[in-house]
């Protein structure tokens, strides 16, 4: 339900995680969704986690590097061309873009609120990721804001937008926490 071209995917660490614990096999339904990254696909086939690829059930390691590869090389072409087809367009007069910008999201009830509510959602999933690495965190002893938010940073945890953890940005993660967010 993500896409191959991100790299920030947490459902994907989920299922992950839970097959090198259980010992799982993940099954995807195509190769090229699950990315379109080279490294990643070679990295995932190295990691100890068995997949298994509907569009290619009989799959073997040389196969999965080489359709790796060709992914990759699709997804920069892809890429290529869609880069070249709109300044093609803009070449010719075409105007990019929403003409009417902001206000026809406004107008279809789509403005501020559905980015609001767009942020909350990421930012109540990245919280819900640190739920067991904060428990860990205390238990260990740590329990002021400013030692919450050193441990995380020595665990090289990064914050949602990939920074550094800080007394605040503990403070609100942990009242995301407690209001069931």
């Amino acid at each position: 339900m993500e896409s191959g071209r991100k790299a920030d995917r947490p459902e994907l660490e989920k299922a992950l995680n839970l097959a090198r614990l259980t010992g799982a096999n993940l099954v995807i339904a195509k190769l090229d969704r699950l990315s379109r990254d080279a490294a990643f696909l070679l990295t995932l086939q190295s990691s100890g986690v068995r997949f298994l690829a509907c569009d290619m059930p009989e799959a073997n390691d040389l196969a999965v590097g080489i359709m790796a590869l060709i992914a990759q090389q699709e997804r920069e072409a892809i890429a290529r061309r869609t880069k070249e087809a709109l300044a093609a367009a803009k070449a010719r007069g075409v105007k990019l873009g929403n003409p009417n910008g902001a206000a026809a999201l406004k107008a279809a009830g789509k403005g501020r609120a559905a980015l609001r509510a767009t942020i909350t959602a990421n930012a109540d999933a990245h919280a819900a990721d640190l739920a067991d690495v904060i428990t860990d965190i205390r238990t260990e002893g740590h329990q002021t804001l400013r030692a919450i938010a050193a441990e995380l940073n020595q665990r090289g945890i990064l914050t949602r937008r990939v920074g550094k953890w800080h007394v605040s940005s503990v403070r609100n993660l942990i009242r995301r926490f407690e209001r069931g967010g």
